[in-house]
């Protein structure tokens, strides 16, 4: 099983609003540098995104795949389902907590890729990961404000 690597940064907006761009998949390539295409491809009787199909281009590393979702008032997690060409398994989650007038937001990442990679080069791929998806939620977010 992958190790999960965690990130957190403070958006200044209510949680309501994170989880709501969050919840935009469909928008993911306006806004995120790496997905080139989102879908959802089923919704839950919430009306939130249950499944999303993803089309990565991330330079070297390119990947389609599909995440299965579990949202709460407090984040959402998600976990790769079906095939994918780079990854044998993927999970992961943003759980959200509210910090004066912003909210904290915690990205917790957990990835096995099917090629062989040495330990300290996965944790800094999976670091620039979720730093960048962190910078460009806040970005996205704050910039609905």
């Amino acid at each position: 099983m992958a190790d999960v690597a965690s990130s957190t940064i403070t958006i200044a907006a209510p949680p309501e609003r994170v989880l709501a761009v969050i919840a935009d998949i469909d928008s993911y390539p306006e806004w995120t540098g790496q997905i080139k295409s989102a879908e959802v491809t089923e919704t839950g009787a919430d009306g939130k995104p249950a499944q999303a199909r993803f089309v990565m281009d991330a330079g070297v590393l390119k990947d389609e795949y599909t995440l299965a979702y579990d949202w709460k008032a407090d984040g959402v997690s998600w976990e790769l389902v079906g095939k994918s060409t780079v990854q044998k398994s993927q999970k992961g989650s943003y759980a959200l907590a509210a910090k004066g007038d912003g909210t904290e937001v915690t990205y917790h990442l957990a990835v096995d890729i099917a090629m062989p990679m040495l330990g300290m080069f996965k944790r800094k791929a999976e670091k620039m990961i979720m730093d960048s998806a962190l910078k460009e939620l806040k970005k996205r977010v704050e910039s609905q404000g």
